[in-house]
């Protein structure tokens, strides 16, 4: 049977994306899965991927880029999966170590694979993905750390971003009072439908906090960007306030002090959505991916296909996007 991909390849020292037609091959290794894939998303992983391979995203050629997917069990060698299950993979080097989700067909390690959470369908399970994941990770040890909700202001950075709107749009559904910064003076009013109480203008919020330590203002933090943005917010937090770090867009330098650590108790945590524990996925997907309103995801979602990624990935890596764009594999 033959199948679509986008497949990547280097010749002549040059790299080639583009879809093919390929054969199935429905010969398993032992606990491994093939998925018929239903949907992928963009990621800026996927963008710098499909734009030169940026940082060697992928790093074995050839093979098909997409670090997420959503999908039905179409063969099984595991014990842990039957055929017709829902099912979703996101990160442990999908897409960059190994074929990923821009196929309508996947074999994967069944170790890797989540089942999809009953209140979702696989189309909103990308609306989410990776992105969401690490937005919920976000969350999670936001909740963890047991603020008053009346008191406890959560700024949140790259506002318009995959993981930056979902983080709004769920912290908002738990009652938290939302702080967002923006460069887009334009997105006011999607940053407001989605969940945010307030928008501040990222040229702004340097301005205004420069210095080593500033006034405090919000007890939790989302960062999705590094650099100059980052050591502004560790610098601008209550005592005892937590500032969860999940993205470099803007840069991989922190240029900061100890004063907010030892002056505040400031805590920075790091996300890594990648080699998250398979046990400690499952959990983050049953309890939040519930708790993100149907409506918010229809409202921050644009659906593509296969011969549009290219145009999307550009735009993406330009800022010119926001909120998450899936992939519609299936009719691809």
């Amino acid at each position: 049977m033959n199948y679509k991909a986008l497949c990547a390849t280097e010749v002549n020292g040059k790299l080639e994306i583009g879809i093919i037609n390929k054969q199935l091959d429905d010969n398993l290794n032992p606990d491994e899965v093939l998925i018929k894939v239903q949907y992928s998303s963009l990621n800026y992983k996927d963008a710098m991927a499909l734009n030169g391979n940026m940082a060697k995203i992928m790093r074995r050629l050839p093979m098909s880029p997409g670090i997420d997917l959503s999908g039905t069990v179409e063969m099984s060698s595991s014990k842990n999966f039957n055929v017709g299950d829902e099912v979703l993979v996101t990160g442990f080097g999908m897409g960059e170590k190994f074929s990923g989700g821009y196929s309508q067909y996947v074999k994967i390690d069944s170790n890797y694979i989540v089942k999809k959470p009953n209140n979702i369908s696989l189309r909103e399970s990308m609306i989410i993905g990776t992105a969401g994941f690490t937005a919920m990770l976000a969350v999670d040890e936001i909740i963890e750390s047991n603020f008053d909700k009346s008191k406890a202001k959560i700024l949140i950075s790259g506002s318009t971003g995959g993981v930056a709107s979902i983080s709004i749009a769920l912290l908002s559904n738990m009652g938290y009072q939302i702080s967002t910064l923006t460069s887009k003076n334009n997105q006011e009013n999607y940053l407001k439908s989605i969940g945010s109480n307030e928008v501040i203008s990222t040229q702004d919020f340097l301005q205004s906090n420069s210095k080593p330590l500033n006034s405090s203002k919000w007890m939790g933090a989302i960062d999705t960007l590094g650099g100059e943005i980052l050591s502004s917010i560790l610098a601008s937090m209550n005592y005892g306030g937590i500032v969860i770090s999940t993205g470099n867009a803007l840069s991989n330098d922190l240029r900061t002090t100890v004063l907010p650590f030892i002056l505040r108790k400031v805590k920075l945590i790091g996300i890594d959505s990648v080699y998250s524990q398979i046990n400690y996925r499952h959990k983050i997907w049953e309890s939040y991916s519930q708790l993100i309103p149907k409506d918010t995801l229809n409202k921050i979602v644009t659906e593509i296909y296969l011969k549009d990624l290219n145009s999307y990935a550009i735009k993406m890596l330009d800022g010119k996007l926001k909120g998450r764009v899936i992939i519609n594999i299936k009719d691809s």
